[in-house]
């Protein structure tokens, strides 16, 4: 008892001492979901087809796009209509034949590719959605060729590989310094869950798997893996798992319904609209109802975690606690956590959508239809769906949790008056 005590004040991210009965439910049903997900794994594991690439994404000999790098050098305005425009040149551009409009006219040294050390000219019409090049801007050049086999150069996009480094660096310098080898932990299980999101998820809806199964295997699959590694293999870390995968199947259900009686169709973001033109297998409400239940595990673990550690530490503070008592001071935690990560989810999705809520601002249009279209509703019924099960995972954790830490066949002890009545004070 004594050793129970050192180690129980030094370090609470160990079990409590509990019986051995509840030990092996917990092991047993996670064993067995486990298996589970291990057989759906294998049998959702999608083929090596393959698939042709969008019209849009093509180069003009029907192949994947190569880009380049590149630096402007020159930027002015003048008259445009160079026969050098987007051609491979190694020291000046070509004249233009007349001086019938000007634009801006951008000079660029090609940085790598084959043609490395040349140059190419870009002329661009000032307006909406073009490109503001300065001397100096590092840029990432599509390189392709012309009916003729000419090499041909166009703008693709602003070189950020440096600056994204930079962020990304800094983001995991804060977080190992803050929180160090757990914070460590969360950083490694963050890499492992976007391996399977790009090895397993994107290519098995891509391969016309059922949408539901694949992002509940891939689902479990992060979470088994992120959850262990960042807070440790003990019974506290089990019961915020078991939580989390009960939470995440009633997500899908919930997903499921709300797609199916709101008629959400997905076809009001362009990128699903690209999705449906190019990729005619893959079905646009399936990726709604996966990125539905994707988009809820980050916030459930946050929940799951926060009610099984607390539910652990206010068993051992007093170890005379009923059940109920350790229950009923628990949910006061978790009800305080609902309300703030509620704020949290809607805000998140309302930052999401602010250009398309400007946008029908402006379109003179009731507020009953913004909210009902299919655009606005998607993010509503997301919010909504991720509220619900957010709160329900609440007192579903801290239920088992509980259980585990106040597991039957243990003998409470016995509080003096003066403690047990200070703690009925209290609630």
């Amino acid at each position: 008892m004594t050793d129970h005590h050192h180690h129980h004040h030094h370090d609470h991210s160990e079990p409590l001492a509990i019986s051995a009965t509840a030990a092996r439910v917990v092991i047993g049903l996670l064993t067995v979901i486990g298996v589970a997900v291990v057989i759906g794994a294998i049998a959702l594991w999608p083929s090596a087809q393959h698939v042709d690439i969008p019209l849009p994404m093509q180069n003009a000999g029907g192949g994947a796009v190569q880009t380049e790098a590149g630096t402007v050098v020159v930027q002015d305005v003048g008259p445009c209509g160079s026969p050098s425009l987007g051609k491979v040149f190694a020291d000046k551009p070509e004249a233009p034949r007349n001086n019938a409009y000007t634009c801006q006219r951008s000079l660029i040294t090609i940085d790598s590719g084959p043609h490395q050390g040349n140059h190419t000219l870009f002329e661009i019409a000032p307006g909406p959605g073009q490109p503001d090049l300065r001397a100096g801007d590092e840029i990432r050049l599509v390189r392709q060729t012309d009916p003729n086999g000419t090499p041909m150069y166009s703008f693709e996009d602003y070189s950020r590989g440096l600056p994204l480094t930079l962020i990304v660096i800094a983001f995991v310098v804060v977080i190992i310094a803050v929180a160090r080898w757990r914070g460590l932990r969360a950083l490694l299980g963050l890499v492992f869950a976007f391996a399977v999101l790009v090895m397993f998820l994107l290519p098995a809806l891509l391969d016309g798997k059922p949408a539901v199964p694949v992002a509940l295997v891939a689902g479990a699959i992060i979470l088994y893996v992120v959850l262990y590694l960042a807070h440790g293999v003990n019974l506290r870390t089990s019961s915020a798992l078991l939580g989390t995968l009960t939470s995440m199947l009633l997500a899908a259900v919930l997903s499921w319904v709300a797609i199916e009686i709101t008629h959400l169709t997905g076809l009001s973001e362009e990128q699903n609209t690209n999705v449906a033109t190019y990729i005619q297998h893959v079905s646009i409400t399936g990726l709604l109802l996966a990125g539905f239940i994707i988009g809820t595990l980050g916030v459930l673990n946050d929940v799951t975690i926060t009610q099984a550690s607390a539910a652990f530490e206010l068993a051992a503070l007093d170890e005379s606690a009923s059940r109920r008592e350790v229950f009923t001071a628990t949910m006061r935690v978790g009800r305080d956590h609902i309300a703030s990560t509620v704020y949290t989810l809607v805000l998140a999705y309302a930052g999401g959508a602010l250009p398309l809520l400007l946008l029908f601002s402006v379109a003179g249009r009731s507020i009953r239809d913004i909210l009902t279209g299919d655009a606005v509703a998607i993010e509503i019924t997301r919010s909504a769906v991720g509220g619900i099960a957010l709160a329900l995972s609440v007192p579903l954790t801290t239920g088992i949790a509980v259980l585990l830490a106040r597991p039957f066949g243990t003998k409470q002890v016995q509080a003096p008056p003066q403690r047990r009545h200070a703690r009925h004070a209290r609630n």
